[in-house]
């Protein structure tokens, strides 16, 4: 006998298989939102409560923006959608930091616990026993994740053991590791939401508020900055502005933005447009939107910034916008317009004697020139912004990325070895992961071109790994770019076409352009791969990478860079009927069960049933395993 019991703890009794629910997926960046289920299930409760709702191209980023901000809880998503009709997406998404008080009202039939997110939230707290409580409250302090280490700091020693029971009672999601190796646990946001309220009635919330600061003056966690940033983006505007200027470039370090998007659209509505918190906002806005891939909404406010600024005196902001929109405009191929942002901004920089504005602007001449070919003049001028003083360590290691790149590009292959080394290291030693994959990128390129495909492999897995981390679309477009030329000089051309297959609809999607010199050596590998293919096998190839989602890309390049890559056929699946192949191949391509179901015109509850015996058959748990075994096996 086989008894499947549902429950927000293992029962710990013998021969017990435990199986933990994962929130549903939500889109990323650069994602195809109709795969989310999360997106799925919110499209379908909101069409329940009204038969007019569709997802439109107006609608489409908020409804993504809703779902992560819910953590992908079914409830959650289905409260909310519930409450679509009346409030309008955009207005549902303004109101969620009342969440609790918001999504109420639901099946009159369900259990009281499943009527609202604060009931739900309230029956697992009431099992809890009063220790466990305790520490819930307090670690509900934390805005992002934390370390064991940081949860004693804040709630005593004594909350070791309570953290690991509020794991396995599904308060805490389960830790794991960071960028630095060490395992952080996580709260999510509506659950944070409803402890923090217990906080605040227990009278605890300010010992809690000053033991983080405590721990966050010796240890620099994000998490009390972004604390402190939430407090003065409400509560004093020019604080917030400052802090927004300080913090941002470590965001952009660590490909953070993104997370702080609702904190800068805050501030962005609030600030007087053309104030410094308006300016820092919308040029940070700007910077998370490319990380996006979204380079209309980038342009779009820089153009906003410069209608506004354009017209007064010089200042830092418009310098800064300058540069940004012509680095902006390097990378999608509109090189002339970008060097008269690039000259404008450093004119003005050196006007105001601004050397961060400076180097920014300089960055956009290195690019431009490296586009067009002037790889000399590229190098000089990144070599030049390097030396100018004062400016932080995260612009310079962007100034030593340049150099390098420009010197591979030139063939200077020591001296773009030695730059790029030298930059990787102090990359890594600061944590600084966007240039840190950029550099491994230009790394496994000169390991290529000097014969090391191993090495080369292992420096793209890294920045793979990195990418999918961060969210950074232009660095997964690097390292298909990359795994592209790995997979042609190992003879596995199949592999090679359908990876730049993949890349070039991303590219198309985003506008990225490639610099002459650099276009033509991509064609001619890819045309050699594909003549050693053949074309019906090149054909097969270029449609399996077209049809990627680029989170399908990401896991194939993975796939592609591992030490002993499995070939096709031993990861387990020769004992799935073929119905479970063309599952496991549609949820690669990101269906949902929803979608999986229509389209093979049978039942929600059929199709999990079948995953169920597909995980049981080849140990793949999770969707994205299954999206590695149906890459390995070839069926996507």
């Amino acid at each position: 006998m086989r008894i499947l019991a549902t429950s927000r703890e293992p029962l710990r009794i013998a021969g017990e298989a435990a199986y933990r629910l994962a929130p549903l997926p939500v889109p990323g960046p650069g994602d195809d939102m109709a795969g989310a289920e999360a997106v799925a299930l919110f499209a379908d409760r909101a069409r329940a409560a009204d038969a007019g709702f569709a997802l439109t191209g107006q609608n489409r980023g908020d409804v993504a923006r809703l779902v992560r901000r819910l953590d992908g809880m079914p409830l959650a998503i289905e409260l909310a959608a519930a409450r679509a009709e009346a409030l309008g997406v955009s207005q549902l998404l303004d109101r969620l930091d009342d969440r609790l008080g918001l999504l109420a009202g639901g099946d009159r039939l369900a259990a009281g616990r499943h009527r609202s997110l604060a009931a739900a939230a309230q029956w697992s707290y009431q099992l809890l026993e009063e220790n466990e409580r305790r520490v819930f409250r307090l670690l509900s302090v934390f805005p992002a994740p934390f370390t064991l280490e940081a949860a004693g700091a804040v709630a005593g020693q004594a909350a070791v053991p309570a953290v690991l029971r509020l794991v396995e009672c599904s308060l805490l999601v389960p830790p794991r590791p960071g960028v630095d190796g060490r395992s952080r646990y996580a709260m999510l946001e509506t659950l944070r939401g409803y402890g923090a309220g217990l906080l605040a009635g227990a009278g605890e919330r300010g010992d809690a508020e000053a033991a983080l600061a405590r721990y966050a003056v010796r240890v620099a966690e994000d998490a009390t900055m972004g604390h402190a940033l939430a407090w003065a983006v409400e509560h004093d505007l020019a604080a917030a502005a400052r802090l927004v200027t300080a913090l941002s470039l470590w965001w952009g370090l660590r490909g953070r933005l993104a997370g702080q998007e609702p904190l800068l659209r805050e501030l962005a509505r609030r600030a007087e447009p053309g104030s410094d918190g308006w300016c820092a906002a919308q040029y940070w806005l700007a910077d998370a939107a490319f990380d996006a891939a979204d380079v209309p909404q980038v342009l779009q406010r820089c153009a906003a910034i410069i209608d506004v600024l354009g017209g007064r005196e010089p200042s830092r902001a418009l310098v800064d916008c300058l540069a940004l929109q012509s680095g902006i405009l390097a990378n999608i191929g509109r090189v002339l317009e970008a060097a008269a942002s690039s000259r404008r901004a450093l004119a003005m920089a050196r006007e105001l004697d601004y050397p961060l504005g400076e180097v920014r602007a300089m960055d956009g001449l290195v690019i431009g020139a490296v586009y067009e070919g002037h790889l000399d003049e590229a190098a000089e001028l990144a070599r030049q912004a390097g030396q100018i003083p004062d400016i932080p360590g995260g612009t310079a290691r962007v100034c030593g990325y340049l150099l390098a790149g420009a010197l591979a590009a030139a063939g200077d292959q020591a001296a773009a070895e030695q730059a790029c080394a030298a930059t990787l290291a102090e990359a890594r030693d600061a944590g600084d992961m966007i240039t840190l994959g950029d550099l491994l990128r230009i790394m496994a390129d000169l390991d290529l071109r000097a014969g090391r495909t191993g090495d080369a492999a292992a420096h793209l897995r890294e920045a793979a790994q990195l990418s999918l981390q961060t969210g950074a679309w232009l660095m997964t477009l690097n390292v298909l770019e990359g795994c592209g030329h790995l997979c042609a000089a190992t003879g596995r051309f199949a592999d090679a076409v359908t990876v730049w297959a993949a890349w070039d609809t991303f590219s198309q999607q985003g506008g990225l352009a490639l610099g002459d010199a650099e276009m033509q050596r991509h064609e001619d590998a890819r045309r050699d791969a594909g003549e050693a293919l053949g074309p019906d096998r090149a054909r097969a190839a270029e449609q399996r990478g077209a049809a990627m989602s680029m989170a399908t890309a990401a896991e194939y390049a993975l796939m592609l860079t591992a030490p002993d890559p499995p070939p096709a056929g031993t990861a387990g699946p020769s004992q799935l009927s073929p119905r479970e192949r063309e599952l496991v191949t549609l949820v690669a391509q990101g269906r949902t069960d929803a979608q999986i179901a229509a389209q093979l015109y049978i039942s929600i509850r059929t199709i999990r049933s079948h995953l169920d015996r597909i995980r049981d058959k080849t140990g793949c748990r999770r969707r994205a395993d299954l999206t590695r075994l149906a890459l390995a096996e070839g069926l996507v």
